[in-house]
């Protein structure tokens, strides 16, 4: 049987506020467990929770970004389970009424398809507290820092249709939380965390399957595996005559298999109710159109900009946006070159981003800054250094050695382009190499290398190679 697969996800993401949604303790990452934790966070008797006014802001923003719904009103709940990291026994969230509603995302596939999936709601909430399991014999610890850190649970429709596709979104939205500044996205601190909802079902068949969801997913690579994995075992069961049960999973990535955490609640399991302590958050029209004004170019936009106004390809457009921070870089350096658009994008793709994965760098932390390397290419441009002189000026500069004017200088790298001495050089090698220069003119034509290196090697490099196989092939070509 022919099976298709429909998956939906609920990305959680940490808004970059300094403080928590509903109280004044900080959200910074890193501190001792339980220090920056108040009364507030533990539901502490006679505290009253105040709504932070900055994550509002960042969820309307969202909201507009994916050309959503903005609701005029919308409604604080408690959600009522208990475990031992949620002391007040409920967790403040949005239900019925969330702050962002309907919208959609398009996404880009490899093989240059594009969709469109839709996006059902988004909503603020604060997040629980961490259990820790290691370092503890025979027990758990509980730190409550992140007890209070306020959320944007982003809610996808089931239009995702494998697990390519869902990273594919996973990381569109990544991207765009990034651009718009609200979220720092760093999935190993669990800023930016993924469930995804997985369900198989024939192929042609409307009603959709019983899902499974796998839980607190923070990778791109764990996701694709987890859903891959899980949609395998799926099918295994129907096919056997099984039936799939809708519960909580687990992703294990050292037995790299699925297993089951818990029966999957329902949303009357949580006994939802508006909470009393909080007002509605009333959003007139002027308040959104204020936000709407702070929007940046957008990642789509930017990208289709890139294609047109610098003539990148598709491809190459998709990874000059992937981040705002390479996107300004790529713009910085090609401003600096003087234009020189073809070989920045090349060599910000290239050298500059390959450097950067061996060093495990982010873009932002560069040795080599947009300036230094769009003045290096500008000398590329100019003729003062070749392409292959540049290499070392590049591994210079990453070194802290200069930008590229001083190290040129330096260590006297400027190309050779006085075609008379160039021409005395090839005169030279010619006479030197007379059984090389008669096979050539015999029909030996790879021996046309042989000259060029021989030119490259006397000049120490240096010689402006386009130069140097004109005046070359006209020396060969003459009696």
């Amino acid at each position: 049987m022919s099976w298709e697969t429909v998956i939906g996800l609920e990305i959680h993401v940490q808004l970059a506020t300094k403080s928590k949604i509903f109280s004044a303790a900080s959200t910074a990452y890193g501190a001792e467990p339980n220090t920056q934790a108040c009364a507030i966070d533990l539901g502490m008797p006679g505290v009253l929770p105040v709504l932070n006014g900055e994550a509002v802001r960042m969820a309307v923003k969202f909201g507009l970004a994916v050309e959503a719904r903005i609701a005029p009103r919308s409604v604080f709940a408690r959600k009522n389970y208990f475990y031992p990291d949620l002391p007040k026994g409920y967790q403040i969230s949005q239900y019925e009424l969330p702050i962002v509603g309907l919208g959609h995302l398009d996404i880009h596939l490899d093989d240059g398809a594009s969709r469109r999936i839709g996006i059902t709601r988004a909503h603020l909430e604060e997040d629980a507290g961490k259990s820790l399991h290691e370092d503890f014999h025979g027990c758990s610890g509980i730190d409550l820092n992140r007890a209070g850190t306020p959320l944007l649970e982003i809610v996808s429709e089931p239009d995702l249709r494998s697990a390519r596709e869902a990273v594919a979104y996973m990381k569109k939205i990544h991207a765009l939380v990034r651009y718009l500044e609200i979220c720092d996205g760093n999935m190993q601190e669990g800023s930016f965390r993924c469930d995804a909802n997985v369900s198989v079902r024939p192929a042609g068949q409307t009603a959709l399957g019983t899902r499974t969801e796998l839980k607190n997913l923070n990778s791109f690579r764990f996701v694709e595996r987890a859903i891959n994995l899980e949609v395998e075992r799926q099918i295994d069961v129907l096919e056997g005559g099984g039936s799939v049960v809708q519960e909580t999973r687990l992703y294990d990535s050292a037995r790299d298999e699925t297993r089951s955490m818990r029966s999957k609640e329902e949303a009357f399991d949580y006994r939802y109710f508006p909470d009393p302590d909080l007002l509605p958050v009333i959003l007139d029209e002027d308040y959104i159109e204020a936000v709407r004004e702070t929007l940046p170019e957008l990642p789509d936009a930017r990208r289709e900009r890139f294609m047109y106004e610098y003539g990148l390809s598709a491809y190459e457009a998709d990874v000059l946006t992937a981040s705002r921070e390479m996107a300004d870089y790529f713009e910085a350096a090609e401003r600096a070159s003087d234009g020189e658009t073809r070989l920045t994008a090349n060599w910000v793709m290239g050298d500059l981003m390959g450097a950067l994965n061996k060093a495990g760098l982010d873009i932002t932390e560069s040795p080599v800054s947009a300036q230094m390397l769009g003045g290096m290419i500008r000398r590329i441009g100019d003729e003062t250094i070749s392409g292959k002189i540049a290499k070392q000026v590049f591994a210079a500069m990453w070194q802290g050695e200069g930008d590229a004017d001083e190290i040129i200088e330096q260590k006297g790298l400027k190309q050779v382009t006085d075609s008379g001495a160039i021409e005395q050089i090839i005169d030279g090698i010619l006479a030197a190499n007379p059984q090389q220069l008669e096979q050539y003119r015999a029909g030996k034509e790879k021996l046309f290398g042989f000259f060029v290196g021989q030119v490259m090697k006397a000049t120490q490099g240096k010689a402006n190679p386009a130069q140097v196989n004109a005046i070359l092939k006209q020396k060969l070509s003459s009696s």
